[in-house]
């Protein structure tokens, strides 16, 4: 591959990234705070036959991870099989009692999937997290790449680069088809979210409208779309970018103010698609992560083509005399927290520590998951000028219509503290472009 031109270009993409907005919020301390996504032109590159392998398995698992929410809301044959404990159902703050039974429009679930994954320094690649419930962070390199390409475009040309900018036929693709007759909209919290760049600007490539909850109704069993005039028109698909306790007051939290009330009922009577279907946060728990293999031999009876990090359940008895034995070695992960809170390395912690955390994992031991500390590839980013090795994931995009499409391309993250193994841009961290390579 030759000399990227774009490492020069540095300051400049990086200038018309915050020109275009192109930050990200976080709440922290009761207050939110914006900030730049900062972008590094370094990109990671995958080769074609490197990917059609991580194709292969990203499909698989997403296949069985839709076969497992179908199955929780209806039959609960996995259960029933003792395959998966009913513990790790129903008490998951991801399982909703209302869906149960609710069949969503073309019985999808998780149209969209974002799946965390890092290269070991073996080469193997490991899924650290399936992300099933509004999984963010596309546009990110979709907008990098547009700004690239502006800067050096010969770059593209020469490397042989897949399009990226493909992701939009694909996510409109995925909402035509779910759409169950009328208008495609994308519900979004209103500017203080924190992707609320993410929402316009895919709103804005696939032509559908950018709404907030105030702007949608339901009469007679039906969700309309109100404009500016008062106009009222039909609503056929929702990308939802709330979470589900939000989605509708009547059924869920009643003190939102952001969704829209009996909107659940017009789902559950199939009048209005869902993407993502409420719910699906029963499968991305961290602790059901660990019976994702499982999952793939029972409902597609096929061996897992990616792997999970080697990972233990101290509901187990066997699994904690493990972690207990081999505490230092481990990182622990509360099941509840996201975006790289809740984790914590045994190592980097103080004898008074390691006391208090042990009594808590035997008393919770349903809380936690132990994972052995990968120690995945470094890719190197540009630091004052001069590469330096940081730590990187990719978060790979799994789309659902008739069938699992994955996005050639991904969303990069990387650390930008050197002895940090997260990523997370919630945590600090920047992102890259992910280029796949068509040869």
């Amino acid at each position: 591959m030759q000399e990227l031109k774009l490492t020069k270009q540095a300051e400049t993409v990086n200038e018309l990234l915050a020109r275009y907005g192109v930050k990200f919020g976080i709440y922290k301390n009761n207050t939110f705070q914006e900030q730049l996504f900062p972008f590094d032109t370094i990109p990671r590159v995958i080769g074609k036959a490197d990917f059609a392998y991580l194709e292969r398995g990203l499909k698989q698992r997403v296949t069985a991870l839709n076969c497992f929410i179908k199955d929780i809301y209806g039959e609960k044959k996995i259960i029933r099989d003792r395959v998966v404990p009913e513990e790790f159902v129903y008490i998951s703050s991801g399982f909703l009692a209302p869906c149960d039974g609710v069949v969503p429009p073309k019985g999808i679930y998780a149209h969209i999937a974002g799946i965390d994954l890092v290269q070991g320094k073996d080469g193997e690649w490991y899924v650290l997290e399936d992300n099933l419930r509004v999984p963010s962070g596309a546009s990110y390199p979709m907008i990098a790449r547009e700004l690239c390409r502006r800067s050096s475009p010969e770059t593209f040309e020469a490397n042989h680069v897949e399009d990226n900018r493909d992701y939009t036929r694909l996510l409109r693709r995925t909402m035509d088809h779910a759409n169950t007759g009328g208008h495609t909209v994308i519900l979004t919290p209103g500017r203080y979210n924190a992707a609320y760049f993410e929402h316009s600007y895919l709103a804005e490539k696939t032509g559908a409208h950018l709404v907030t909850g105030n702007e949608l109704m339901v009469e007679n069993d039906y969700l309309y779309f109100v404009d500016y005039s008062g106009k009222k028109e039909k609503v056929g698909v929702i990308y939802r970018r709330i979470s589900d306790e939000y989605l509708d007051p009547m059924t869920f939290r009643e003190e939102s103010m952001i969704g829209i009330p009996h909107i659940f009922d017009v789902y559950r009577k199939g009048h209005v698609a869902l993407i993502n279907a409420p719910g699906n946060g029963v499968a991305d728990d961290k602790g059901i992560y660990y019976f994702v293999p499982k999952m793939i031999r029972y409902y597609l009876d096929e061996e897992p083509v990616l792997q999970n990090a080697p990972t233990y359940l101290p509901f187990y008895e066997e699994d904690m005399k493990y972690v207990l034995a081999h505490f230092d070695d481990l990182v622990l992960k509360d099941v509840a927290e996201a975006g790289g809170y809740g984790v914590v390395f045994a190592n980097k912690m103080t004898a008074q520590e390691k006391e208090d955390f042990i009594a808590l994992l035997k008393k919770e031991p349903r809380r936690f998951i132990a994972q052995e500390v990968i120690d995945f590839m470094d890719i190197d980013i540009l630091e004052g000028g001069v590469r330096t090795p940081r730590k990187a994931d990719l978060r790979a995009f799994v789309l659902m219509a008739d069938e699992p499409l994955v996005w050639k391309s991904g969303l990069t993250r990387f650390s930008r503290n050197p002895d940090s193994f997260i990523v997370n841009s919630s945590q600090g961290g920047g992102f890259k472009d992910t280029w796949v390579l068509s040869q």
